[in-house]
């Protein structure tokens, strides 16, 4: 399957510290769920990955063309992006805040239709947030506000999704809610994840493990040598043990 997004050897550095070196990734169809140890640059990737960061070296590409040559709308249009620490305004209701997705196809100006209401619409329906439409921000924990701006982010009706750490601040139902739908999108989508919860990341079609700013190891969720490497990233501080037709992570206690 031929990547709609993809790293070629691309270096990044935070201020004068160098943070990737070298990575090349192709990102197809499907969810992949990039994992590694603190520091590992996991972050840095995936904002490289939506075009938020310069580059050292390298390109990234996007349906096969090079990303810097996509016009900011265009290429918002196409990726969606979801930061790790997603700000909100306490003065906007839930509704509001969704609504803001659809920005790149209305522009500032732009009367929403009723394609924007719909999109708004099921976002709010998968994400679970429906019910508090009319609520001001400053109202909700933070897990709720996490789910609303997952939600934001969906309503774009992008192609590709770039999530990072998406279960934030959520319980484990809600955990469990987010894997599924992303599970249910990405046979439509791109969709690449940031995540630390291993268990989760298990969930997902493809893994990237990084370590010091390079690809160590990548492949299916239930593949045994990036099981291995897994194990071996963190220490051996963690066992991989398949559960019926899924693996999940578990401290090694022994």
């Amino acid at each position: 399957m031929s990547a709609v997004l993809a790293a070629q050897a691309i270096d990044v550095s935070l201020g004068e510290v160098p943070v990737l070196h070298g990575v090349s990734l192709d990102l197809a169809s499907g969810w992949t769920a990039i994992v590694g140890p603190n520091g590992a640059g996991k972050s840095t990737l995936l904002r490289a990955l939506a075009g938020l960061l310069p580059l050292d070296a390298g390109t990234v590409r996007l349906m096969g063309r090079p990303l810097s040559s996509w016009s900011p709308r265009d290429r918002a249009r196409h990726i969606a992006w979801l930061a790790q620490q997603g700000q909100t305004s306490g003065e906007l209701s839930v509704r509001e805040l969704v609504e803001l997705g659809r920005l790149p196809h209305l522009g500032l100006f732009g009367a929403p239709g009723a394609a924007d209401r719909d999109a708004v619409d099921e976002a709010m329906r998968q994400t679970e947030c429906s019910a508090w439409a009319t609520r001001r921000l400053q109202r909700l924990s933070g897990g709720e506000r996490q789910r609303c701006l997952l939600a934001r982010t969906l309503a774009v009706r992008a192609p590709v999704l770039l999530l990072d750490e998406p279960t934030t601040h959520l319980d484990p139902p809600h955990q469990m809610a987010v894997v599924r739908l992303l599970q249910r999108l990405a046979p439509q989508h791109t969709v690449v994840s940031v995540l630390h919860d291993l268990p989760l990341a298990l969930q997902a079609d493809r893994l990237v493990l990084l370590r010091e700013g390079r690809v160590a190891a990548q492949g299916a969720h239930d593949d045994p040598a990036l099981h291995a490497a897994l194990c071996d990233a963190f220490d051996q501080a963690i066992r991989i043990q398949r559960v019926g037709e899924r693996y999940v992570a578990l401290p090694r206690l022994d």
